[in-house]
């Protein structure tokens, strides 16, 4: 990547710095779970992460700016432009799933947030609620209430990400909804530009930041089946692992069956075929 220099890497990017405006990031296939990133890949997980995020970037325009200015060919390199980011992920939720269903069924809060009693896991909420967590550079991100969250980034700033947030997951939710995905929550970063304004960054509405749900299986009362990393979750589970480095590697059906998952979510999001995009990535631009 000879037009570009390497900042740095995170647990599935490749971060580069192409220019003082503009930065690369790639999307490799590593995947994470319990903080751990496996040995084994997915292949063309990265691709999906990287088209899908684009392909909302583009219908969320309306809604707020982001920081997208191209797809490079090869289907997982986004040129993309620098921001400052707040320290905060934003996080929507709008079923009672995960960390939220494990702190409800402790206090009946969620991040600040009283709910009605009686709810189940995986639950639809009465309205989405927004329950930002802090950014963290090893282990786990860790949720905080939305005063702690105001008192990071202001509280005229968290007034416009929360609002943002959940405008965002409204119409994304919505859509997905009728494509026959449930959006149970989903995480948003947000970071300011030279003008000082609000713009959405990182990556969005994709398979490693939100759970995504078949909505002719839901069945609330417990766990969903899922279009997310949570097959390979589960099978992390069953196995005599301690969640530490190293992770195990991944039989052959498990990573089959996680890829066919992220196809199978871009697919039916964008109504492309994956195919399509692997011929040419800006076809999610359109």
């Amino acid at each position: 990547m000879a037009d570009a220099v390497h900042l740095g890497s995170g647990k599935v990017r490749e971060l580069y710095a192409l220019d003082d405006e503009r930065l690369l990031l790639v999307a490799s296939d590593r995947i994470s779970t319990f903080d751990v990133v496996l040995p084994t890949e997915i292949p063309d997980k990265g691709r999906v992460l990287t088209g899908l995020a684009a392909f909302w970037f583009v219908r969320t325009r309306a809604i707020t700016p982001n920081h997208l200015l191209a797809i490079r060919p090869d289907g997982r390199s986004t040129e993309c432009r620098r921001l400052e980011m707040l320290p905060i992920e934003c996080v929507v939720r709008g079923y009672l799933s995960g960390s939220g269903w494990k702190d409800y069924a402790k206090t009946r809060e969620v991040c600040g947030h009283r709910l009605p009693a009686g709810l189940r896991e995986s639950d639809r909420l009465p309205e989405p609620i927004f329950t930002p967590a802090t950014k963290a550079t090893s282990g786990h991100d860790e949720n905080i209430t939305g005063a702690q969250a105001a008192a990071l980034v202001g509280a005229e700033r968290f007034t416009q990400a929360e609002r943002l947030s959940i405008a965002l997951y409204r119409f994304a939710a919505a859509y997905a909804l009728e494509r026959g995905i449930i959006i149970a929550d989903t995480k948003f970063e947000f970071g300011v530009d030279r003008d000082g304004r609000l713009v959405l960054g990182d990556e969005a509405l994709t398979p490693d930041s939100s759970r995504f749900w078949p909505a002719d299986e839901y069945a609330p009362g417990g766990p969903q089946p899922s279009y997310d990393k949570q097959y390979v979750r589960d099978y992390c589970e069953k196995i005599a692992w301690g969640k530490t480095y190293p992770g195990p590697e991944l039989p052959p059906d498990v990573v089959a069956g996680t890829r066919r998952r992220y196809v199978e979510a871009f697919e039916r999001l964008t109504g492309l075929p994956f195919d399509s995009y692997l011929a040419n990535p800006s076809v999610v631009l359109a």
